[in-house]
């Protein structure tokens, strides 16, 4: 098992399952002997209590149970693109409070999990978006990538975008969000070639994360 400490957790697309990817990695590292934790520095989208269902999750499945200041910095009430929210509720996203609440994570467990909002291109503000935030934290990037049709080419331009700010792809997740995607064992073929970091798993369509987390393997050290 790697020594690697935190990893970035992105994904092809919003709604692609980075929620469930790092809560399945969660119960992995726990599984082998890791204190594990994960932060989700901005959700956008809240119930009537005030509670984000991906922070509430990522709780669920970690070791410990830090405060929510730290796990979730920034959460705003609509479920809309995290910049507009910010506009909206008359508030701005700053990376320095994220970096706090990371290192103040690091601090209570082995292993922390950072979960981004969206793509890996999101805007949070003005000049200011999800690429800023995850090489602000210099972490390798784990890639989840949503198995449908046009998921290639959308992997392809994200790592790309990855290694435009200098972060390495520690690997990559095929979680099948469609389950009758056509010629799906070709498109995982397809990727494999061209991503050049390992395939950590493949996630089936309706499963749980505990039992995900069994065909996950651990990344270790990655270099694009």
């Amino acid at each position: 098992m790697s020594d690697q400490s935190a990893w970035f957790i992105t994904g092809t697309d919003t709604e692609i399952g980075k929620t469930f990817v790092a809560c399945a990695l969660l119960h992995a590292l726990r599984r082998a002997g890791r204190v594990a934790t994960a932060m989700k520095p901005v959700a956008a989208g809240c119930d009537e209590h005030g509670v984000n269902e991906d922070v509430e999750r990522l709780l669920a499945a970690s070791s410990i149970q830090p405060p929510r200041a730290l796990v979730n910095p920034y959460l705003f009430q609509a479920a809309i693109a995290p910049h507009i929210a910010a506009e909206e509720e008359g508030r701005r996203i700053e990376l320095p409070r994220i970096a706090t609440a990371f290192a103040a994570l690091q601090g209570m467990a082995d292993t922390v999990l950072v979960e981004g909002v969206g793509g890996f291109c999101v805007p949070l503000g003005v000049g200011l978006d999800t690429t800023d935030l995850a090489a602000m934290l210099g972490l390798p990037v784990i890639l989840v990538i949503g198995m449908r049709l046009g998921c290639i080419n959308h992997a392809l331009l994200t790592r790309q975008a990855i290694a435009a700010r200098g972060l390495p792809l520690a690997g990559w997740v095929a979680n099948r969000i469609d389950p009758a995607m056509s010629r799906f064992d070709a498109n995982l073929l397809a990727l494999q070639e061209r991503l050049p970091a390992p395939l950590l798993g493949v996630v089936d369509y309706g499963t749980i994360p505990e039992l995900a987390a069994r065909g996950l393997q651990l990344p270790g050290r990655w270099h694009p």
